[in-house]
């Protein structure tokens, strides 16, 4: 029940940064703003400033930033958020973008401040069996710089890469000296302790650099953009048809990741002989790192009712008035974007009813 508390909790915050970001940029360009509330549902608190209302409602699943104009589409007050100019109304949509982002960042950046040490995506040896021909052409030492034309910043970026390859090669580029070599590298059969057996590259990476906090920072900055790397080949499956409905998880899914990240977090701790409480919510804060950048990339998309739809209708009205000397009309956006909002809930609650068909083992 705790987990399930600390995940409501959880995107109550992030709603909530999100919405801070679009109020923070609204007011520093001078839009007016009608409302900017925690939370959702009835008002449990509120105060009227100069302008604008401060509430907390008593659901604590996000929030909103009501700026003037912006549900009505337009408004004779010059400082109503339609009527402002386009690089100003661009900062605010992206505003809340850039405060999940950086939420995530900063998550990362605080879970590997205690970091003695990361692994680097180095050479350091080879599994026994591996392909003579793999080891004729990687050596100990060489640094992984790309598999399949991805860019390999950490580590873990070569396991993710490697487990996408369908073929018995995959092209690895590595970096030896001065010099960068890239090969086409026959992967190998390699027993595991289970029976079965994995097609792998075949080597070892378990040298460590010291974890100064210049390293720290950089590891923090790879480790988000993995996130968004990760969250867009999600995308690319899903177009593709890799994955279905049956792979996504919704809020519900999350709350249930939630849950056993929390209690695999504590048994590892307890194992450990350290706190079960710290170490299950360093396991729930990294998962919050990620859902908070998974929600930055997400809400880029040009989907109506989301930052990126109104980005992309801003783009659209920016060409319609270059080349007719008009907007669109508001109707029709309008219709789009009710449409779109109706989509997506379609949609979540159809991702909803499979998490919760999938805990019931169905």
């Amino acid at each position: 029940m705790l987990y399930i508390l600390i995940a409501i909790l959880m995107f109550g915050i992030l709603i909530a940064l999100h919405e801070f970001g679009h109020f923070a940029a609204a007011k520093l360009c001078g839009v007016k703003v009608n409302e900017f509330a925690i939370g959702m549902g009835p008002k449990l608190f509120h105060k009227k400033g100069e302008e604008t209302e401060y509430t907390i409602r008593a659901l604590p699943i996000g929030g909103f930033c009501a700026m003037e104009g912006e549900e009505e589409g337009e408004s004779a007050d010059p400082r109503a958020f339609p009527n402002r100019p386009w690089w100003q109304r661009l900062i605010i949509l992206l505003a809340g973008v850039f405060m999940n982002f950086l939420t995530g960042l900063i998550i990362l950046l605080c879970l590997f401040s205690g970091a003695e040490g990361f692994y680097q995506p180095v050479i350091s040896g080879f599994v026994e069996g591996t392909s003579p021909a793999a080891q004729q052409l990687l050596q100990v030492g060489d640094r992984i710089v790309q598999v399949d034309g991805h860019a390999i910043y950490l580590q873990t970026d070569v396991s993710l890469f490697l487990g996408r390859v369908s073929g018995d090669r995959v092209d690895i580029t590595v970096r030896r000296g001065e010099d960068t070599i890239r090969n086409e590298i026959p992967l190998t059969e390699i027993p595991q302790e289970d029976g079965t057996s994995r097609r792998m590259l075949g080597i070892y990476m378990d040298s460590a650099e010291p974890a100064t906090f210049g390293l720290k920072l950089k590891t923090a900055w790879y480790q988000a953009i993995d996130y968004v790397r990760m969250v867009w080949l999600s995308l690319g499956d899903l177009v593709t048809g890799s994955v279905g409905l049956r792979d996504m998880s919704g809020v519900v899914g999350i709350v249930d990741m939630v849950g056993d990240l929390g209690e695999e977090g504590a048994a590892a701790a307890e194992a450990a002989g350290t706190s079960a409480f710290v170490g299950a919510m360093l396991n729930i804060l990294s998962f919050t790192a990620f859902i908070a950048i998974n929600l930055a990339v997400m809400n880029l998309l040009p989907i109506p009712a989301l930052d990126g739809g109104q980005i992309f209708f801003m783009a659209v009205n920016g060409i319609l008035l270059a080349v007719r000397g008009r907007k669109l009309d508001q109707k029709y956006q309008g219709w789009v974007t009710a449409a779109g909002f109706a989509c997506l809930l379609l949609l979540m609650l159809a991702v909803t009813v499979s998490d919760v068909l999938k805990l019931f083992g169905r």
